[in-house]
């Protein structure tokens, strides 16, 4: 069972929660610790029950009980404060009231992430956290098989990420590319065929995409697009249609819109 632990602010163990508005310490930190946060009742309890353990957990004394048969599970320490106070320590108001820093599991390797799949999003240097905890969250919902990512792309466990996504980047198999140039080339031994979204020269309506073999949905960042060796590389290029006075769409939404038409039907 967590061990209680009544604290001062400026308590040494809660070094984890400091400045958490800051991303680029953020991201330092959480590296360099081998650690993510989990915010909220709900996602505390899902990375929990994905597995993940508890380095510790913040919290104020009224979300004891309704996490108590999380604490109750795990030797990790609680660290209690009044909401002031870790507001204070956190640099924001932590309105869902609980956090705890979870140690960060091993990823899957690429190659475990495309077994056995169909459907799988691979993502290109997208920066926004909040978009790649949507695109999380709109892949699992949809019945997609996982996620591959380019080694620039933000940090699904990175806390406004995991908010988003609601606890679906626990669920959902994911892996980093480090060798991002051969990336196509792998897909393309694993049997996918690759639909790079563009609004380039040549392609094609996304209710035209053949849908009968495993697909790769590839997606750039909003400024830049995919890469030119994405877009050359890729079997399939395609776009949504739209209102022609509208350019384009966040990307998320772009991926919501591709995996429901290209979404794996039974059978």
């Amino acid at each position: 069972m967590a061990t209680m632990c009544e604290v001062s602010a400026d308590d040494e163990r809660l070094r984890d929660y400091v400045s958490l508005r800051d991303v680029s310490l953020r991201k330092l930190l959480e590296t360099d610790r081998g650690i993510y946060l989990a915010e909220g009742e709900k996602v505390v309890r899902r990375a929990v029950e994905a597995g993940h353990a508890p380095r510790s957990f913040l919290m104020s004394p009224r979300w004891l009980d309704s996490l108590g048969d999380v604490l109750a599970a795990t030797e990790a320490p609680c660290y209690v404060l009044d909401d002031d106070a870790v507001e204070r320590i956190t640099g924001f108001h932590v309105h869902r009231g609980a956090l705890a820093a979870m140690h960060r599991p091993e990823l899957p390797s690429s190659a475990e992430v495309l077994d056995g799949a169909r459907r799988v999003v691979v993502l290109e240097d997208l920066a926004d956290h909040t978009n790649v905890g949507a695109i999380f969250r709109t892949v699992a919902a949809l019945g997609w098989d996982g996620v591959l990512l380019s080694p620039r792309c933000a940090d699904p466990l990175y806390r406004r990420a995991i908010k988003v996504a609601m606890g679906a980047v626990f669920q959902l198999p994911y892996a980093r590319l480090e060798d991002w140039y051969g990336a196509p080339e792998l897909l393309r031994e694993a049997g996918f065929q690759t639909v790079a979204m563009t609004l380039g020269h040549g392609a094609v309506p996304l209710d035209q995409v053949p849908t009968d073999r495993p697909l790769a949905l590839v997606l750039g960042s909003e400024g830049h697009g995919l890469s030119p060796r994405w877009e050359h590389e890729s079997l399939v290029r395609a776009t949504i249609p739209m209102n022609p006075a509208i350019d384009s769409l966040n990307v998320a939404a772009s991926v919501a819109i591709a995996c429901w038409e290209l979404r794996p039907t039974s059978g």
